[in-house]
């Protein structure tokens, strides 16, 4: 018989005692691992210009440049409230504002603002139209979705100053856009 030239392995066979051990290794790094998790990720990096962190305050509707046609009136917010609308984390501020007239029930318009980093707040989205005639009335941001009740007028003999409709409403962020539906 011929001797080989490789050293005797006998010690690589592997007993119970040696997988136990191995097993109890294992487990320690996977158990470390867990717990050095690093921190959860985020859109924005913190510190860069324009990013808005969880901590950013709702943005304020004083200074932002509505869309609305006065003439030479002025406009005037009528309500705000505040909320996470789209799921990001920052708060959304939702303003209803109209045209400061002298008389009758102008109609409102409601607009969704949001942080615009360096430049303060801006206007995203419009949810009405003072177009549509209507005016708000008991309007809130409760849990994601922004209601509101809408008076309106059957025909132009109704006198302006007395809405003979309503509808009660509900606007949420869906699919990338807010989407209007009846309020229950």
């Amino acid at each position: 018989m011929q001797t080989s030239a490789v050293p005797d392995l006998a010690h690589t066979h592997a007993r119970p005692v040696h997988w136990l051990a191995t097993a109890t290794a294992m487990a320690a790094v996977v158990a470390a691992a867990g717990l050095m998790q690093p921190k959860a990720a985020t859109a924005s990096q913190a510190g860069a210009p324009g990013a808005v962190t969880a901590a950013a305050p709702a943005p304020g509707p004083a200074g932002v440049r509505l869309p609305l046609e006065c003439g030479g009136a002025k406009s005037v917010v009528t309500g705000k409230a505040s909320g996470d609308l789209d799921g990001d984390g920052s708060p959304e501020t939702v303003a209803v504002a109209r045209c400061d007239a002298g008389s009758g029930t102008p109609p409102s318009g409601v607009y969704v603002l949001t942080q615009g980093g360096e430049t303060g707040p801006r206007v995203v989205a419009t949810l009405l139209e003072p177009a549509q005639k209507l005016s708000v009335k008991d309007f809130a941001v409760r849990d994601g979705a922004v209601t509101a009740t809408l008076l309106g007028y059957s025909s132009p003999d109704v006198p302006r100053c007395c809405p003979d409709q309503q509808e009660k409403v509900k606007w949420q962020w869906q699919g990338g856009k807010f989407v209007r539906s009846a309020a229950l």
